[in-house]
């Protein structure tokens, strides 16, 4: 499970409204009846419109200033593993609503003496089920030779064309045809290009939340660096802080409960979380996994596109340097395609 939690904008000041993300969240509704439409859903409802979400957001950011967030994305990305376990759509929109009781209480915050719990959240969530292939992807990475010596190609013959060079365009032709067919990575005959939608089940979950407590008085800030602490606020003692690594396990855990799944090794946060900071412990363990866990755990880490995967010697604890170095760049590009915000 891949989460992000994201402010509305980085830097700078802020829009006043969530208009424009809420339009963005739209995107999957273009073109379909009502009928088949999604609509958001938040903790009690099942069909909010998007003029609502606006209404609502816009509407909760009593004394937030320009410099301030309104509002925070918040994503769950189940792997393709995670989404076999699920039988309907409305099962993630369950687990969603699981996760955002996790989400309150992990922040370091009292609402009326009492700690914050989902109640005191205004959030609203879409489910959307499309992906599109970005510039970070590994396919898009190992096509990307292909795909310049194309447009060389390409480039050339249009200068043929224009009259401004000479050449054979039948000959050109030819070898972009050949480029296209040896790109590794098709997809129904076709290489894989920036924008072209994923295969297979893509379900996942936005979620846009008011930097605001329900009340509009209390301010739930994920961005804060404090886990927990406490401050001098108006003459008075102050708990405050988000602890992203409670959140963060606990959604793993609801998951994992809530659907009787078996987590691998490498799919866990915590294992994602060594690699970064310790990366030989994390490659120790994976040697010393049992043989049927490390072999499903070289198949998760093959299919984010890591090359030399199978040259790893799993009975070995001294890896060779070489492929050390590869592994690691290869896991943290998947890291960062995931955008795990440790």
């Amino acid at each position: 499970m891949y989460i992000t939690i994201s402010p509305q904008k980085t830097g700078g000041s802020f829009p006043k409204s969530s208009s424009g993300f809420v339009s963005y969240l739209e995107k999957e509704n273009e073109g379909k009846s009502p009928e088949a439409q999604e609509f958001f859903f938040n903790q009690e409802e099942d069909q909010v419109t998007p003029e609502t979400v606006i209404q609502e957001i816009d509407a909760n950011t009593a004394k937030l200033k320009n410099s301030e967030p309104k509002f925070y994305s918040i994503t769950l990305n189940p792997s393709a593993y995670e989404l076999k376990q699920l039988q309907s759509k409305n099962q993630l929109k369950e687990y969603t609503r699981e996760v955002m009781k996790a989400y309150a209480a992990s922040f370091n915050r009292e609402i009326d003496g009492r700690p914050v719990n989902v109640n005191d959240l205004k959030y609203f969530a879409k489910l959307e089920t499309q992906r599109t292939y970005k510039g970070t992807d590994w396919k898009i990475k190992e096509n990307q030779p292909y795909a310049t010596r194309i447009l060389k190609l390409k480039n050339e013959m249009r200068r043929i064309q224009q009259g401004e060079s000479t050449g054979d365009l039948k000959s050109l032709q030819q070898q972009i045809d050949k480029l296209e067919w040896e790109a590794p990575h098709q997809l129904n005959g076709q290489r894989i290009i920036q924008g072209m939608s994923k295969e297979g089940n893509q379900a996942h979950i936005h979620i846009i939340i008011s930097r605001k407590d329900a009340s509009n008085r209390y301010s739930l800030s994920p961005g804060s660096k404090y886990k927990a602490s406490e401050v001098m606020m108006n003459g008075k003692m102050v708990q405050r802080g988000f602890d992203r690594d409670h959140f963060f396990k606990q959604a793993e855990k609801v998951f994992d409960r809530q659907f009787g799944y078996r987590r691998n090794f490498v799919e866990s946060y915590k294992a994602r979380k060594m690699f970064l900071q310790q990366p030989k412990s994390y490659l120790h363990q994976l040697t010393k996994l049992p043989t049927s866990e490390k072999r499903i755990a070289f198949q998760m880490l093959r299919a984010t596109g890591l090359p030399n995967v199978p040259s790893i010697p799993t009975s070995k604890v001294q890896l060779a340097l070489k492929t050390f170095k590869s592994l690691k760049r290869g896991v943290e590009i998947a890291l960062k395609s995931g955008s795990i915000g440790i």
